[in-house]
């Protein structure tokens, strides 16, 4: 089976897949042969080649479920919607913070438990959207951290618990370069500063992102469940390394 068809004649849905990673996420499936339907609160400007959209907004449980109460079949669902503004914890009350949780961690939750009765049939494949905020600190963004170790979490649950007919798996993902780059790095010599930090030597680029989920949902990955994938280009350099005074010229 050539790489082009290894999903062809399935049909994978991609939350929040209308920019950014997302739609790397949405374009690498359809390469893959699959029809690719993206869902998001508003259309894009530019829709990923060869997808579909449907407007949904995922923090509406019921129409969460009338959505997929609509499709006659999901193979893969990638739980990406997300995201967080910059703001630190004492900037604002428990209700905001609360927001950023459920758009993390209750909407892909949300979207699996309404998508289970189609994947179950296909014996299809979850594919979460994790972070690396999960794993350490987050200052600025630690509501969004606390949901996304929460997300890597529940995919282990799920995995467990919906097995053996439904694989959960999560990549958990560095820095990505996308059109929002700029308003967390700056200007190009920013960007290319923090990917400097980066042992590969630079940000990842959407469309890795999205081979890499087209992996964990295919048959080259059908004994992959429960797991966590880093993609984050060797992850960040550790601080004491630099700030040491031995060795500096090693």
């Amino acid at each position: 089976m050539g790489r082009g068809e290894s999903l062809k004649g399935r049909v994978a849905v991609v939350t929040g897949g209308t920019r950014g990673v997302g739609a790397g996420i949405a374009s690498a499936f359809a390469r893959a042969g699959a029809r690719v339907i993206v869902c998001a609160r508003r259309p894009p400007e530019v829709p990923p080649d060869d997808c579909e959209f449907r407007p949904l907004d995922l923090r509406d449980p019921t129409a969460v479920r009338d959505f997929f109460a609509d499709l006659d079949q999901v193979d893969v669902l990638v739980n990406n919607a997300g995201g967080t503004p910059y703001r630190m914890l004492g900037e604002s009350d428990a209700e905001r913070h609360a927001r950023v949780i459920e758009l993390n961690l209750t909407a892909p939750l949300t979207a699996s438990l309404a998508a289970r009765e189609h994947l179950a049939a296909a014996r299809g494949s979850i594919v979460m959207i994790g972070s690396v905020s999960g794993t350490r600190p987050s200052p600025g963004s630690a509501a969004y951290g606390a949901a996304k170790a929460g997300l890597e979490n529940l995919a282990r649950s799920m995995a467990v618990e919906w097995a053996p007919g439904i694989r959960v798996n999560t990549l958990v993902l560095g820095m990505v370069r996308t059109e929002l780059s700029s308003l967390h790095y700056g200007d190009e010599a920013g960007i290319a500063a923090v990917g400097a930090t980066v042992p590969l030597g630079r940000l990842a680029e959407p469309r890795e992102i999205g081979e890499a989920a087209v992996f964990l949902a295919s048959d080259a990955a059908a004994y992959i469940t429960g797991a966590s994938l880093l993609v984050h280009g060797g992850g960040e350099r550790p601080a004491f390394l630099d700030a040491a005074t031995v060795n500096k010229e090693a």
